[in-house]
């Protein structure tokens, strides 16, 4: 075991390696290091280490993350708040001295080529399998395939034409994470190659999750990214029998989680109250969802 230097919501923990950050998860630390649990950043995955003033009477220990190296970081493309940083340490401006010797010990282990981007992840990222329940759908992710399944409120007549959806992650080239804080939030994998382009719209893509008030929060939502992208990075070119870029409907080829089953047949209930849905609309839906259990 390391020294280890505690400041606000994390303590730091410097091994031979790498540094082990582990999260608190008091009620007013950031939901995102909650989520995250703990992370370990090889130096090599650190580009420069820099200590400056924070607010009210802190200091900031900040490691830079190296360009490419970490798949959280390289999902969220610079859209973190400051206080959702992992990879900053707020500390009692007291503790500055220590932080700058713990900083300048950290800096000589940085090796020589840590400014230059990597073709590889270095950090670890978040484990599948992971969901999230979006403003249009609910997303799923077991490691090999991401998942839509539409809500009936929400998703838009283009996705229901189109149905839910399945895609390997061989069949992928990225993704793209908007934040749900910003305008126009939302998750959209990007497909290798399909016969059309994807639409401008993240409401009408069905390769895209649209975000909304307590809809895809970014301590769900970003974790979800970061693993996908991690796994289309792994996955390499993809090796595929029915062409690139090929998304295929899903089907209950395996038993579905039962409780997701009991809230889409709650949901279904409620819009037949409402007078949205047939008795036979409603009795159809049902039925096909008993099924899939």
């Amino acid at each position: 075991m390391g020294d280890v230097l505690a400041g606000f919501h994390a303590a730091w923990e410097f091994e031979s390696d790498s540094v082990l950050i582990r999260f608190e998860r008091g009620i007013r630390t950031p939901k995102l290091f909650q989520a995250l649990g703990e992370r370990r950043i090889p130096h090599e995955a650190i580009s420069a280490v820099t200590l400056s003033p924070g607010k009210r009477g802190t200091v900031v220990l900040h490691a830079v993350p190296r360009p490419g190296a970490d798949p959280l970081m390289e999902a969220a493309a610079g859209q973190l708040k400051e206080g959702c940083d992992p990879y900053r340490l707020v500390l009692p401006a007291e503790r500055e001295t220590l932080a700058e010797y713990y900083a300048d010990e950290l800096r000589a282990q940085l090796p020589p080529d840590g400014t230059e981007s990597t073709d590889r992840f270095l950090v670890a990222p978040p484990e599948a399998p992971l969901q999230f329940k979006a403003y249009d759908g609910k997303a799923s992710f077991d490691g090999k395939l991401v998942s839509f399944r539409w809500f009936w409120t929400g998703a838009s007549s283009a996705k229901w034409k189109a149905g839910d959806q399945s895609f390997p992650v061989t069949d992928l080239s990225g993704i793209e994470w908007r934040s749900p804080e910003v305008f126009e939030g939302h998750l959209r994998l990007l497909r290798r190659e399909t016969p059309v382009a994807q639409p401008a719209q993240a409401d009408q893509d069905p390769a895209a999750v649209v975000f909304g008030l307590g809809y895809g929060p970014v301590h769900e939502s970003l974790p979800f990214a970061a693993s996908v992208l991690a796994a289309v990075r792994a996955s390499g070119p993809a090796a595929n029998s029915d062409g690139p870029g090929t998304v295929a409907a899903v089907t209950p080829a395996v038993r579905r989680d039962p409780a997701d089953i009991a809230d889409r047949i709650r949901h279904l209930g409620e819009l037949h109250q409402a007078g949205l849905l047939t008795d036979d609309e409603f009795t159809v839906k049902k039925t096909e969802l008993l099924a899939e259990l």
